[in-house]
């Protein structure tokens, strides 16, 4: 047991005789060995001692080895309880297994039985263990909440929200959609004082100018035709907590001087009202502009955008982080087998190279949709080439034909040769050929004509 030098075992047992054997046998094993006469000795040791495994008799007086295993299981459920006993039966093994023993040996037994059981629980633990500390550190340093990546950039933005968490000042998030803006975002929000609290998302280019106001500062009975009833607005929903405005670049001016007075003022009234609303909240705007470009061009106020970008994030497009396609694939290949199509536990070299080999444009949002889509068309146990949209296989064939082809090449010799490694590559299949290319059969023939190509 060279490995488990370190490892820290407490004998119990009420037989002086058992207990210097047992000592004696294990420690010749390498192990670190105490010993107690009875349960409430070794209790007291397990407040002082971090035990991996705990060897002990059944049968003892005033406190036997059930309510040891019982009470150890309750304070420390990380130690292995191994229950040795004279008196052996199915219903003492039944009930120790249930109340957490790891497992249970009956007097007489030999040494190795012991050390060898021993011997196992150790290595369980060890396992156990390494895989709880490669969990932790995959945690720790690939994700935040639901936002994924190994990457030096991501790791720099897991940096920034962890110092920023606990701040009470407004966020500007900039990123192209589908980058993770508003899990961004989230992740502030549930990572900050304000956890318990509300978190509101308002996609400001999604709501109609005309409604955008009462949706955020509420409106008063007849404020308008329709507002029969005061209605609370979403400031007002997030009171306490955080409110993300998403696409903040496209409100318009008029909107933009009452976003200024809330952050100023801290206050809102809402449309058609005489009073003014104190609210508690933090802001996080997101824009996939630059929003400094805008107010040089007179597009957005410069007050506000002052008041906006106390801390700015930066989130980068998926194509400047291509380390982390392989552990955002088999993110969403999990999230998408879970429960339901099961059958489906990889992603093939092949069709990861494609993954690899694409700009997305769409960003993480498009890589999920395309694994959720090849585990919805998948017949086999790993996702394959044929299970990836026809737009990326092309993607990938036209970059191979760009590194054989010269600088000069035309569009038309391109497309003439990209035809002809498809025609290659199904075997003069015209009806493959057609949907690799994401073409008819008809458009196919008049471009084999086109090219002189017809067989």
């Amino acid at each position: 047991m060279s490995n488990n030098a370190d490892a820290q075992i407490l004998v119990v047992d009420d037989e002086e005789r058992m207990r210097n054997l047992l000592k004696k046998v294990l420690t010749k094993q390498g192990l670190s060995v105490q010993t107690a006469p009875n349960g409430i000795d070794a209790l007291m040791k397990v407040e002082e001692t971090p035990f991996d495994v705990i060897l002990a008799d059944i049968r003892m007086p005033e406190m036997n080895g059930i309510e040891v295993l019982k009470t150890v299981k309750e304070t420390r459920p990380e130690i292995y309880v191994i229950l040795m006993t004279a008196f052996g039966s199915i219903d003492s093994a039944v009930e120790a297994m249930k109340k957490g023993a790891y497992d249970y040996i009956t007097k007489p037994f030999k040494m190795d039985e012991i050390t060898i059981v021993i011997k196992k629980a150790l290595e369980e633990k060890g396992l156990r263990k390494e895989v709880a500390s490669l969990r932790n550190e995959v945690r720790s340093r690939y994700r935040f909440d639901n936002i994924i990546g190994k990457s030096k950039v991501m790791q720099d933005v897991f940096d920034l929200i962890r110092r920023v968490s606990n701040s009470k000042s407004t966020v500007l998030i900039y990123g192209k959609s589908g980058t993770g803006k508003e899990l961004v975002a989230k992740a502030l929000h549930y990572n900050s004082p304000r956890k318990d609290n509300p978190f509101v998302a308002v996609n400001c280019s999604a709501i109609p100018e005309t409604l955008l106001e009462s949706e955020l500062f509420g409106h008063a009975r007849g404020a308008f035709t329709g507002a029969i009833a005061t209605r609370k607005g979403l400031f007002e929903e997030a009171n306490g907590g955080t409110i993300f405005l998403d696409e903040i670049g496209n409100v318009s001016h008029a909107m933009q001087i009452k976003l200024l007075r809330v952050l100023q003022e801290r206050e809102i009234r809402r449309v058609g009202g005489a009073e003014n609303i104190k609210v508690d909240i933090r802001l996080i705007a997101a824009s996939n502009q630059n929003l400094e470009e805008a107010v040089s061009r007179g597009e957005f106020r410069d007050d506000l955008y002052y008041r906006l970008n106390v801390i700015t994030i930066n989130l980068p497009e998926l194509k400047d982080r291509q380390d982390d396609v392989p552990l955002l694939a088999n993110y969403f290949l999990k999230k998408y087998t879970k429960g339901e199509n099961e059958k489906i536990k990889s992603i093939s070299k092949e069709a990861m190279n494609l993954l690899l080999n694409y700009n997305w444009p769409g960003n993480v949002r498009e890589l999920e949709n395309v694994i959720e889509r090849a585990i919805a068309l998948g017949r086999y146990e790993e996702i394959l080439p044929e299970d990836i949209p026809v737009n990326i296989i092309n993607s990938r064939m036209m970059s191979a034909l760009k590194e054989t082809l010269p600088e000069n090449a035309t569009i038309e010799e391109l497309e003439r040769d990209y035809i002809a490694k498809i025609l290659k590559k199904t075997k003069g299949h015209k009806i493959n050929t057609a949907r690799i290319l994401g073409i008819d059969r008809r458009t196919l023939y008049r471009k084999l004509k086109k090219y002189s190509m017809e067989h």
